[in-house]
Order: C-alpha cells, then sequence, then structure tokens
C-alpha cells in the first residue's frame, strides 16, 4: 500500500488508503468516536515525521479524516 503527504493546519501527515479487503479488525476512529468493522475502508494517518510509528497511527474513516480540521475537540477513547 502506498502513502502519500498531506498538509493542513494540523501538520503534515502521511495518508494510507486501507481497502476492506485488508482490514483484518476494528478500529475505534478519532474523528467520531465510532467503531470501524473490519473489512471497511478507511485510512490510516501518522505525522509526517514520525514515519511508521505505532504509537502515532490512526485509523480514520475518509469522511471525518477529511473533516478533521472542522471539527472541536471532543473526549477520545484512545
Amino acid at each position: 500500500m502506498l502513502s502519500r503527504t498531506e498538509s493542513g493546519p494540523d501538520g503534515e501527515w502521511q495518508v494510507r488508503q486501507v481497502p476492506g479487503a485488508s482490514s483484518v479488525k476494528d478500529y475505534r476512529c478519532p474523528g467520531c468516536d465510532q467503531l470501524i468493522p473490519a473489512g471497511t475502508p478507511h485510512v490510516v494517518t501518522w505525522p509526517a515525521g514520525d514515519y511508521g510509528s505505532v504509537e502515532e497511527r490512526r485509523h480514520w474513516h475518509l469522511p471525518c479524516w477529511n473533516a478533521r480540521h472542522r471539527r472541536r475537540p471532543e473526549r477520545r477513547r484512545w
């Protein structure tokens, strides 16, 4: 899987598309705090300066990732 770099007001991010067939476990989206069930296409992101850092990777629904700069901070479970 190839990743790309995205820039935004929250910094530089590495973003990788995860096809549904490659998603084998559940994740919690930090944008909406809802479950991303196994088999659901989504994106995994991490700060560009920490390439591949497991601790910094987060799995997002694509619409949540695209709207992250419009959301107010809320309590997160992660």
